[in-house]
């Protein structure tokens, strides 16, 4: 007391100082809950937010595309290619689930896109054989020949142009896979940090197909595909299949397989993803390996062909130069 009177500071000063700090104390920590609030009740409901407002525009453009493709459809079915398939009844004689699986997965999903194939295996066997057929008959290419060989030509070079869309369909998708089984590894590395940061699973893929566009335009594609199918499909279920029917890759199916499993017994989802990942790492790693391990073989005929022989006039020339030239 003697201490603080002789700085002019009062008791009755400092205790009404120290009930001042106590009582702002005392409400600030019952206020302060109320004033922040729940940090994990206000992200859950950002995340639910978020899934409506990407459910209703998904849903939005699904509606405006279908009403443009129906009408569009319907336009182009009524096309001479249209009336050519339906005359010669093509989609019972040559299309089957097999080659609709093959468009799908080539990233040929419409039925117009069925229509003109069929229309070009038609159109192409007619016009590769009249063009054997004026080259061989009317110009005389293989004049020598029997004629029964130049009319087996004939019809190879027709049935090569009946088979020419089913190459075309098979390089689109041999093509369409390769890029999907290289960038897929590193989606399920993005999949996994959206969804253990939180995002709803429809929000992760559609921050995945942003993300992984630049690295390959047909998952990104599907995964867009697939995210306005989750908000459109009744069943979510439904929704992976369908990529998994898209894709024919068994790591995408392996990886829908733990998805609808996670959603179905409640497991954790990134366990799953992060070892489903490692996975895939390994086997694109592996492939990797398998392609340089084939190299060496691959080059010994090119190196024999071209490679020793150059190296043989460049060591055996001038020798043989001087020994030409001496008298």
């Amino acid at each position: 007391m003697d201490f603080l009177s002789s700085f002019g500071v009062s008791p009755q000063a400092v205790v009404g100082v120290l009930v001042a700090v106590a009582v702002f104390t005392t409400l600030v920590s019952v206020a302060m809950p109320i004033i922040v609030g729940n940090p994990l009740k206000s992200r859950m409901k950002a995340v639910a937010l978020e899934r409506e407002q990407v459910r209703a525009r998904e849903r939005a453009r699904l509606n405006a595309e279908k009403e443009t493709r129906g009408a569009s459809l319907r336009q182009r079915e009524e096309g001479f290619a249209a009336k050519v398939v339906a005359v010669l009844d093509l989609k019972k004689a040559l299309a089957d689930e097999k080659t609709i699986q093959n468009l799908r997965v080539a990233g040929l999903r419409s039925k117009r896109a069925l229509t003109m194939f069929l229309f070009a295996r038609v159109v192409l066997s007619l016009a590769f054989l009249v063009l054997g057929a004026l080259y061989i008959f009317g110009l005389g290419l293989l004049a020598e020949s029997p004629f029964m060989l130049r009319l087996a030509v004939c019809v190879g070079v027709g049935y090569a142009g009946f088979y020419a869309p089913i190459i075309y369909v098979s390089n689109l998708k041999s093509k369409r896979i390769l890029s999907i089984t290289r960038a897929w590894p590193d989606a399920l590395d993005l999949l996994l940090i959206c969804v253990e940061s939180g995002n709803s699973i429809e929000a992760a893929f559609r921050r995945v197909a942003d993300e992984i566009g630049i690295q390959s335009v047909p998952l990104a594609e599907e995964l867009v595909l697939l995210t306005a199918e989750l908000s459109y499909l009744p069943e979510r279920r439904q929704a992976y299949e369908n990529l998994t029917q898209r894709t024919g890759l068994e790591a995408v199916r392996s990886v829908c397989m733990a998805l609808i499993q996670a959603e179905r017994y409640g497991t954790p989802l990134g366990t799953a993803l992060r070892t489903l990942s490692q996975e895939n790492r390994d086997a694109r790693m592996n492939l990797a390996e398998k392609k340089a391990a084939a190299l060496p073989p691959k080059l010994t005929v090119p190196m024999i062909v071209f490679f020793l022989p150059v190296l043989f006039a460049v060591i055996i020339g001038p020798a043989i130069i001087q020994t030409v030239g001496m008298p």
